[in-house]
């Protein structure tokens, strides 16, 4: 098969000329030019085995859509991409096997026992790769790898709840920015949200970690409003700001009181007079007004925006408004 890449995997696949078009096409293909892929005849002088019976294409569908089609061969890419996409379907959703263990039932239930009897059996183990090629910024072509994995929950269905509720009165200055996080609020799941490696805050529960970026920053605006009390002229807090503040100090009980309306932090060494000024600093700016950015940070970064303020701050502090920019294209180029 032309399509096959010798670089993926050992670049041997399984034929099944009955179900996709790619095979069938290729398998005629080797029948007619046997000389010019330097095949013996014999090799291709088969044909194919029905084993999914289906109500629209029969149990031989990919000859059949492809006969419909008139596909010729495996250069008729555009064809075959189409054939694929409707002999796939019909025979996922409506198909039923007509061989092997799992004979009579619906192939989308066969499919996963099949799959468990590989493994199980030991003639097969569970393989995962992208969808299309991934680069890295460094040039590297990426590979999936099964590594330990920190999961933010979102689409819980409680905390999305609140995400929608937010949404609802957020001004979105546009109906595309709220269309767009309507949809995301819709599929939005677990999201990985640990890395091993770059810059970044440490996992609290688990250091080793650190937090991946788009999930880092959701509620950095909120400590715009007290940095400039906190911190001496260095980001690592490392010298103490106007207030002199150590950044030991700040601990969740003092947050929760500057951010949350909690309970005043009886145990801090910093003085109550202190802390007002954080808190009276905190108020003047919150709840925030507008938020600006990219549009193509909905998907991820501002809907994890709107998820975290509603987990941490009373609602009289949810976001008010988010306004989204994008690029134009003129002549090819942003």
């Amino acid at each position: 098969m032309e399509n096959v890449l010798a670089t993926k995997g050992t670049g041997v696949v399984t034929s099944v000329p009955s179900d996709s078009p790619d095979d069938y096409t290729a398998l005629q293909d080797l029948k007619k030019k046997s000389a010019y892929y330097k095949i013996d005849p014999s090799w291709a002088a088969f044909d194919p085995v029905p084993i999914i019976d289906t109500p629209t294409y029969g149990n031989l569908a990919a000859p059949t859509v492809c006969q419909q089609k008139k596909i010729n061969s495996q250069k008729d890419r555009i064809q075959l991409a189409e054939a694929k996409d409707l002999v796939y379907k019909e025979g996922f959703y409506n198909g039923v096997m007509l061989v092997g263990d799992f004979k009579g039932k619906p192939v989308q239930e066969a499919k996963p026992l099949v799959r468990n009897l590989l493994v199980s059996a030991g003639q097969g183990f569970v393989y995962n790769e992208p969808e299309g090629l991934v680069m890295s910024r460094s040039g590297d072509e990426c590979v999936v790898a099964l590594c330990d994995q920190w999961y933010l929950d979102y689409g819980e269905e409680e905390w999305r709840k609140q995400a929608e509720n937010c949404l609802k009165k957020l001004n979105t200055h546009g109906n595309e920015t709220r269309h767009q996080f309507e949809q995301t609020l819709a599929w939005l799941n677990k999201w990985a949200c640990a890395r091993s490696y770059g810059l970044g805050s440490r996992l609290p529960w688990d250091p080793q970690y650190l937090v991946e970026s788009l999930s880092d920053s959701t509620i950095y605006m909120a400590y715009y409003t007290v940095a400039h009390l906190l911190h001496g002229g260095t980001l690592d807090g490392s010298k103490p700001g106007p207030l002199g503040i150590q950044a030991s100090e700040m601990t969740d009980q003092v947050w929760d009181y500057i951010f949350c309306d909690g309970s005043f932090p009886t145990t801090s060494s910093i003085t109550q007079e202190k802390l007002d000024k954080l808190k009276r600093e905190f108020k003047y700016f919150y709840p925030l007004d507008l938020r600006v950015s990219g549009k193509d940070l909905i998907p991820n970064h501002l809907t994890f925006f709107i998820y975290n303020h509603v987990a941490i701050f009373p609602e009289f502090n949810w976001p008010r408004g988010v306004r989204s920019n994008g690029h134009l294209q003129i002549n090819g180029e942003k």
